[in-house]
């Protein structure tokens, strides 16, 4: 199978220089093994220890260096042994292979230390002084490391070689530099012997990308295009024949009328590993922009590093009109709704599922059976994209946005420019959600979902809700609810650029218990002073939960007066059971769309702002003085010069 789909790798990845560290029992020819690849050739007189040897980048293929790092197995070194094992990208772990009791004491000390350092690199087995084996005790190397292997996965590989004779000395770290350019682990379950989940995905997307007439197979001519991204020469026609060939003998379901199949592509590429070939598959991930974890590389994702922390980032038209197609394409049944088998298929081409764990499960509005509308799929997209926008391109791609990435999110206007300008631009909006426990702040997020109170569970950490508010006029935006747990408040303040992402607070406290008012308040207090005195202050409203029972005389005395004297509105009745929630939404994001109003001031605070107001007055007043004495004295020069010229 020459040329197809076998083109040798040279795209090591990241790497600029492999360690090797080679550790063994005394006397097992280690400092003769580096010696011997060193100068490629028998010395006879070597040092008990070497100092570092490099192998310059012409050495193997792959044009990536090696420095080789000789041990002393005795005891006096054994914390500068340890060290060196910690540091190593590889390890080469030698035994002689005339004395058994060497490769005995590797598995029953060697190994065992590396476990108990927590050394995770892979390890190259090397049977050193091959010339000197009695030839009448001739092993099976194969028959022998085999169990060795299945109980140390991290073997990668086992060989013997002679520095003497020159027998296999290259190839012993060769091995050892594959093995950390081309590391198996990511890709392949040697136990299952399969590939792993990440990198069948990886290599579905890329199915997906070179499958250009989208009938889930590569023809000829699209194997060849391929062929020639990956490995810069064509395939022959024979060449497509024995490779068609191969995969149908093995699995027929991997070649049809059209060409080679999504299953004959992935069984293509397990054969090669299996097969030690596993640069093959690594050339063909990293061309198409794969790193080491099989996620595609940073530079693929032009978001912006530097922003100010009162600008978010969204999605943009175009962003949101692929996502609304894919959505279509993906729902199958044409019900409006992905099921979570639907949505499971929708992200078989990246790397995981993107929404199954914190903060984005649950965060989003669900069916009794886990289906997910279009509004909700929208705003999990605009949850993920303002938490974590690198994350939310590298998903759009996975998924097979094919624009520019940079023409999928947009850098919002600074908070601060928009409260001078008195309005936002933003279709995104973040309302951070205070209060003690039990006041109803997760009924309040929960309420945004849709979901009935029956089933809504008080949390007691940190988490977010999301979806779209209808506005008056058929205008839409979407609303990111986060709820800051009580007992979090106080950390959380104490980070100066906490409220930059926040466009409205929201402080919720049960009306029928005046404990839980006084908590709140004294939140709100808090919040207030935290803006004043970071410059990112915010609109906040107050809730009034749980209207449907009595409320405390003092929660209601106190707290009218209380938004009084910091100037914003008066708290908002809400009871889940007899209201509908919908209209405090609307009342939120009008808040968020007005920044430059219902922002909270202390006493504190208005004093500093009217003590700033003054001293910028008087400093009005210097400069307009200042000016006058300027005009005023170089019209007294411009006078006596032509007086004394007249004169």
């Amino acid at each position: 199978m020459a040329g197809g789909f076998v083109g040798y790798s040279r795209s090591p990845g990241s790497r600029t220089v492999v360690r090797v560290v080679v550790a063994g029992d005394r006397g097992t020819g280690k400092s003769s093994l580096i010696a011997a690849a060193a100068s490629e050739s028998f010395q006879e007189n070597v040092p008990s220890v070497l100092p570092p040897t490099r192998l310059p980048a012409d050495f193997f293929p792959d044009h990536v260096p090696v420095t080789l790092i000789d041990t002393s197995s005795s005891l006096e070194n054994r914390g500068k042994l340890n060290e060196e094992l910690k540091r190593a990208d590889a390890i080469v772990l030698t035994y002689a292979c005339d004395q058994p009791l060497t490769l005995s004491h590797l598995c029953s000390h060697w190994l065992h230390e590396l476990r108990r350092l927590e050394v995770k690199v892979p390890v190259i087995v090397v049977g050193c002084k091959l010339d000197l084996r009695d030839e009448n005790n001739q092993m099976s190397l194969e028959q022998v490391m085999s169990p060795i292997m299945q109980k140390f996965r991290e073997i990668e590989t086992c060989i013997e070689c002679s520095a003497a004779t020159m027998i296999q000395v290259p190839e012993a770290f060769y091995y050892a530099q594959k093995a950390v350019l081309h590391p198996t682990s990511p890709l392949f379950d040697q136990e299952n012997q399969c590939l792993r989940e990440r990198c069948a995905r990886a290599l579905r997307r890329i199915f997906v990308l070179c499958d250009h007439d989208m009938d889930g197979a590569l023809n000829d001519v699209e194997l060849n295009e391929f062929q020639v991204k990956c490995f810069n020469a064509p395939l022959q026609p024979d060449e497509i024949v024995v490779v068609k060939r191969v995969v149908h003998e093995k699995i027929p379901a991997g070649v049809n009328q059209l060409g080679l199949t999504l299953t004959g592509f992935l069984f293509l590429h397990a054969l090669f590993i299996e097969k030690g070939r596993i640069e093959t598959t690594w050339a063909v991930l990293r061309k198409f922009g794969y790193d080491d974890d099989l996620k595609l590389r940073d530079d693929f994702f032009p978001v912006p590093s530097k922003r100010a922390p009162d600008q978010s980032v969204e999605l943009t038209s175009e962003a949101m009109e692929f996502l609304s197609g894919v959505f279509r394409l993906f729902d199958t049944d044409d019900d409006g709704a992905l099921q979570p088998t639907e949505l499971d298929e929708l992200f078989c081409t990246a790397p995981e599922s993107p929404w199954d764990g914190a903060p984005y499960k649950d965060a989003t509005e669900r069916t009794a059976r886990g289906d997910i509308s279009l509004n909700a799929f929208l705003s999990q997209w605009a949850l993920m994209t303002s938490l974590d926008p690198h994350h939310s391109l590298a998903n759009l791609v996975y998924i097979g946005y094919g624009g520019d990435p940079a023409s999928a999110v947009r850098i919002t206007r600074r908070r601060s420019v928009d409260r001078k300008k008195q309005r936002t631009e933003r279709n995104v909006f973040q309302c951070f959600v205070f209060g003690p426990r039990s006041a109803g702040k997760s009924s309040l997020l929960n309420s945004l979902l849709g979901r009935p109170l029956s089933k809504i569970n008080s949390a007691t950490g940190e988490h977010y809700a999301a979806n779209v508010v209808d506005q008056h006029g058929g205008c839409k935006r979407t609303l990111l609810l986060r709820e800051i747990p009580e007992d979090g408040a106080k950390k959380f303040l104490s980070n100066q650029e906490f409220l930059a992402a926040c466009d409205v607070a929201v402080f919720v406290y049960d009306s029928s218990d005046e404990k839980s008012w006084k908590s709140t308040k004294e939140l709100l207090l808090n919040v207030a002073r935290h803006g004043e005195e970071s410059g990112y202050g915010v609109p906040s409203l107050l809730i009034s939960a749980k209207d449907d029972l009595d409320p405390h005389p003092v929660a209601i005395r106190d707290s009218l007066k209380v938004s009084q004297k910091l100037g914003i509105e008066a708290p908002i009745p809400l009871s889940m059971k007899l209201s509908n929630p919908h209209n405090i939404f609307g009342r939120i994001i009008s808040a968020a769309e007005h920044p430059h109003l219902g922002i909270p001031e202390t006493e504190t605070g208005r004093k500093r702002k009217q003590y700033q107001q003054l001293f910028n007055r008087s400093l009005i007043y210097v400069s307009i003085g200042a000016a006058v004495t300027v005009v005023g004295l170089a019209g007294y020069r411009a006078y006596a010069a032509n007086r004394s010229t007249s004169n």
